[in-house]
């Protein structure tokens, strides 16, 4: 391909909302975490969570196609390890599949899947601790995060060569990003309380409710209107139903396309509809979202 021919294709697929979104949050994360000790704690750690959950926002994009049309520089821009805990390779295979799946909530078939097979042992009393939203949010991230690490020592054990290829390039690059908040005086400690777990508590809030079992596939989606601040922390990702609808559809399009076809999308999930994380927060801060076990995998009475 020539030089022309590459510059007109990256001016037909450059996208810019998200190129400007990926700079804040970097250049964010950057000053944040370089003047921390100027800043207050609360204030801290409502910025560092909130740069910590856009940045999977915008690692949720990269996987579906942007902002570039090559695949090996979203891969870049999207892979830096701000998390910590969850390699970027591994997301993207998981999700992937999360997304080709037509079983979406099976435990079985749907690596993202919050359900189980079965009630009882650690895995229910991990999930029972998270049905309620505020147990979600408040246990949710300590809950999440070493069940993750636990299933992927695991998988080390059976398939340590997918496992290394994944989490090798994701570890050398944590230990540049830990000289880092070292050099600043940051700290490895203090930087999980301030950045990672209200990061990872509100990535755990929009995917609360976004999926609830079904024998209908189309029922298995919901849709969160009014999001506010939260539709750009999530990259209008509460528009679930549209994204799975057209998952390579840019966030900035959602909105839109999720006007033109909102009232047969409502049609066809049943009205799976909440009027923004408020409304999420009414119904579920203490009531479960549903039941852990998958319908499926629940014992029928006889």
């Amino acid at each position: 391909m020539t030089l022309s021919a590459t510059l007109r294709r990256l001016r037909a697929g450059l996208e810019l909302p998200t190129i400007l979104v990926a700079a804040l949050i970097y250049g964010g994360w950057i000053a944040l975490t370089w003047w921390h000790a100027a800043i207050p704690a609360w204030l801290l750690f409502a910025l560092g969570g909130w740069l910590v959950a856009w940045h999977g926002s915008l690692q949720h994009e990269t996987i579906h196609g942007h902002p570039t049309p090559w695949a090996a520089l979203n891969r870049w821009i999207g892979f830096a390890p701000l998390s910590l805990w969850l390699p970027y390779d591994l997301y993207r295979r998981t999700h992937l599949a999360h997304h080709a799946t037509p079983e979406v909530t099976h435990p079985a078939q749907d690596p993202e899947s919050r359900y189980l097979t079965r009630a009882g042992g650690w895995a229910g009393l991990a999930a029972a601790a998270q049905a309620t939203l505020l147990g979600r949010l408040i246990l949710g991230p300590v809950i999440t995060i070493a069940a993750f690490l636990l299933a992927e020592a695991r998988r080390a054990a059976v398939t340590p060569r997918l496992v290394a290829a994944e989490w090798g390039p994701h570890l050398a690059a944590s230990g540049v990003l830990i000289a880092w908040l070292e050099w600043t005086g940051l700290g490895l400690g203090a930087y999980l309380l301030a950045f990672v777990y209200p990061g990872t508590a509100l990535s755990l809030l929009r995917s609360f409710a976004e999926h609830r079992a079904d024998p209908l596939a189309q029922r298995r989606a919901a849709i969160v209107e009014h999001a506010g601040p939260f539709g750009l922390l999530f990259l209008h990702n509460n528009l679930h139903v549209a994204h799975h609808a057209q998952p390579g559809l840019a966030w900035y399009r959602l909105p839109d396309f999720h006007r033109r076809h909102r009232a047969q999308w409502l049609e066809a999930n049943g009205h799976l509809l909440y009027r923004g994380y408020g409304d999420v927060f009414r119904r579920f801060a203490l009531r479960p979202h549903d039941a852990i076990v998958h319908p499926d995998c629940r014992q029928t009475p006889p």
